[in-house]
């Protein structure tokens, strides 16, 4: 019973519970459509509980509610909407009205404006045609001019003015391909525009290489030419030199007065045209010295924006010309190529020189600055190998003597020979020890075939080049003719040979701004002391035999005195040095070894001739009564021998060497007489003995 009463108790209290449950979610429902917000969520809890009838009934009640608050607001607002609808009945009224006039404009408007419309659609339809025909008209002026420019184009190309021709294609692509109406057309510019330009950079390319072909055989002719011009330049300054010298030789002879006017050759203009500019006077026409190829290609591949490929381009190039120069073939002898060889180079830079003033930055100084140093750095490599070689001094001397003309040619364009001319210099010693080898053979040869007989002149123009030509007259007469001179024909030999030494030494050393003249003079004491004098040392000891030859060669002897002076004064003037200042100085006779040797075998002959007189002096009377009348006999004899000699020796000896060798004969007879008196043999002697001798 108690349980029952409590259950009964507690089961209003439940229902409460459910009844508030549910008006909390009704509540809930109605704030969430309030408020707009989604209803999901309270439909899928419907019906995962079980229960959507719940859900119907809220909502019902909600739309229950909601219509009892319509209900009151209408109520609230009746009386204001009656009055909304009569006001909307009479405005009503005026609406017809308003429509009926509207309808009665329009008619009006349509009757009026169907006619400006017609006219206003044929008026949109002509502007259209209009634009269009303006359009076409432009499009068709566009592609006529565009058409011009194509055929100037092409004739531009047909003629090889590839430059017109770019401007062309330039204007073609700025000025008309975006704008060319034709989609087919401007398919056809893009494709066909590069192709041009391809053709025109392989024409140039190959007008280029043409070029560099050609460039090589001028470059050889225009070295030669270059190395010529500068050879006859030095050769007239030489001529002049020649004439100054006789000049001088004249007037310190005092023979006559003369003047000479030194008048400019006429050929060095020949040639000219650019020594203004710094060039040398080789002009470009003479050889079909053309860069136009050149500047051409280089202009045309600035023109199509490769200015810089080309450069590097045309530099390679070059540089492999220059090294396919420096080749030095094994099957020519190199005394038979050499000119060739430095020709080669010498118009390589002559032309790299000429690009690099006119070629408008084509190649840069640096670029040739480094190729030069390239070609100096071979050529002396060359030079050191080939000099190394040779064992003839002719040889070295006609390369040194291209060589010099090949720095002198270059000076002149600004480029620096100092590394050739220090090779030249080092090979100095050795040209002119197989220059004093030839000589020394010259002399032998010269001395073996004199015939120690004195030299006879039947012309003129003998006693011109055997006698004055070296300076070793004694009078400024001219003898009568046929002459005897009173040297052997071994002296001018042996002059010419010196002389030809002299020469070719300051050939070989005339190569820098000066001639050093110590060093000539240096050479010419070595052949003249250790050639000349040994090999007249190594006559007069194996070779001469009897008193005439021995007197020969001393006279002889005498006259080298005066052939070296000449030699001295021939040096200096080829040296380019004042004669008062080579004749200031007291120099000793180089060949003074072989003039003693010479006066001493003389006077050892003569002696020995006087002792074979002198032989019998033992039988003298030492003790006679009285002094003889004629003399003592033996001694008579030798008086003789010695007035005849005298005879002879005046004619070919001067008085100074006979003077000399008498003394020293007189005084052998002298010191022969003493020693007989005082020797065993002679026991007693008188006066009147004395008085014979």
């Amino acid at each position: 019973m108690k349980s029952t009463r409590s259950r009964r108790k507690m089961a209003p209290a439940a229902a409460d519970a459910g009844d508030s449950g549910e008006k909390q979610e009704q509540l809930l429902i109605s704030s969430a459509i309030c408020n707009g917000e989604d209803l999901g969520p309270f439909v899928r809890k419907a019906f995962a509980s079980g229960k959507p009838e719940t859900l119907l009934h809220h909502l019902r009640h909600f739309s229950r509610s909601k219509e009892s608050e319509i209900e009151e607001v209408c109520k609230a607002h009746y009386q204001d909407f009656i009055l909304a609808v009569d006001d909307l009945r009479s405005l009503l009224s005026d609406v017809d009205s308003l429509k009926s006039s509207l309808y009665d404009s329009n008619s009006r408007l349509q009757s009026v404006g169907g006619p400006l419309l017609s006219s206003l659609d044929s008026f949109v339809e002509a502007q259209n045609v209009s634009k269009n025909v303006d359009y076409a008209l432009q499009s068709v002026t566009l592609c006529i001019k565009l058409m011009e420019l194509c055929s100037r184009a092409n004739h531009h190309l047909s003629n090889g003015s590839f430059y017109m021709a770019l401007k062309c294609l330039d204007s073609i692509e700025n000025d008309f391909q975006d704008k060319t109406p034709s989609s087919t057309l401007k398919k056809i510019l893009e494709s066909k525009i590069p192709e041009i330009r391809s053709h025109i950079e392989r024409k140039i390319s190959k007008e280029f290489g043409d070029w560099l072909v050609e460039i090589r055989v001028v470059s050889r002719n225009l070295g030669q030419l270059a190395i010529g011009q500068a050879s006859a330049a030095r050769q007239r300054a030489e001529d002049l030199r020649t004439k100054q010298r006789q000049a001088e030789e004249q007037s310190r002879l005092s023979l006559r007065d003369c003047v000479y006017a030194l008048e400019d050759d006429e050929e060095e203009e020949g040639l000219g045209g650019y020594e203004n500019e710094g060039y040398s006077y080789v002009n470009n026409s003479v050889l079909g010295f053309d860069l136009t190829p050149l500047y051409r290609a280089y202009h045309i591949h600035q023109t199509l924006g490769l200015e810089d490929r080309f450069k590097q381009y045309y530099f390679e190039n070059r540089k492999l010309q220059l090294t396919s120069d420096f080749q030095v073939s094994s099957m020519t002898p190199f005394l038979e190529s050499h000119q060739t060889f430095f020709a080669q180079i010498a118009g390589f830079f002559i032309v790299e020189d000429r690009i690099l003033r006119t070629g408008g930055g084509l190649i840069s100084k640096t670029e040739v600055e480094n190729l030069w140093e390239t070609a100096v750095s071979k050529m002396c490599s060359v030079l050191e190998d080939q000099f190394s070689r040779m064992q003839t001094a002719n040889h070295l001397l006609l390369i040194k003597d291209y060589v010099s003309l090949l720095g002198v040619t270059l000076r002149r364009y600004g480029y620096t020979v100092g590394a050739l001319l220090d090779v030249l210099s080092k090979h100095r010693d050795k040209y002119h020890e197989l220059l004093l080898s030839d000589c020394r053979k010259q002399i032998s040869e010269a001395l073996a075939a004199d015939k120690f007989e004195q030299m006879l002149m039947k012309k003129e123009y003998e006693y011109s080049m055997n006698v004055l030509s070296f300076q070793i007259q004694t009078s400024d007469i001219i003898p009568a003719f046929p002459y005897v001179a009173p040297f052997s024909s071994t002296v001018p030999d042996c002059c010419r040979i010196v002389r030809s030494f002299i020469e070719d030494s300051v050939s070989f050393m005339s190569y820098g701004e000066q001639l050093d003249f110590y060093n000539v003079k240096k050479y010419l004491d070595r052949l003249l002391s250790e050639v000349l004098d040994g090999a007249l040392l190594k006559l007069i000891s194996s070779s001469v035999h009897g008193v005439s030859q021995a007197m020969q060669v001393a006279a002889n002897m005498a006259v080298f005195e005066r052939a070296c002076d000449f030699f001295f004064r021939h040096a200096a003037q080829l040296s380019g040095i004042p004669l008062r200042m080579v004749e200031k100085g007291k120099r000793q006779f180089p060949l003074n070894k072989s003039r003693d040797a010479a006066e001493e075998m003389l006077s050892g002959m003569l002696k020995t001739k006087v002792d074979g007189f002198m032989t019998l002096i033992e039988n003298v009377n030492w003790m006679t009564d009285e002094p003889s009348q004629g003399g003592n006999e033996y001694v008579n004899e030798v008086l003789i021998y010695l007035e005849t000699l005298v005879s002879t020796a005046q004619q070919i000896l001067p008085p100074q060497v006979l003077k000399r060798v008498l003394q020293d004969v007189l005084s052998h007879i002298s010191e022969k007489i003493v020693d007989t008196l005082l020797g065993d043999l002679v026991k007693r002697f008188n006066v009147n003995a004395i008085i014979g001798l």
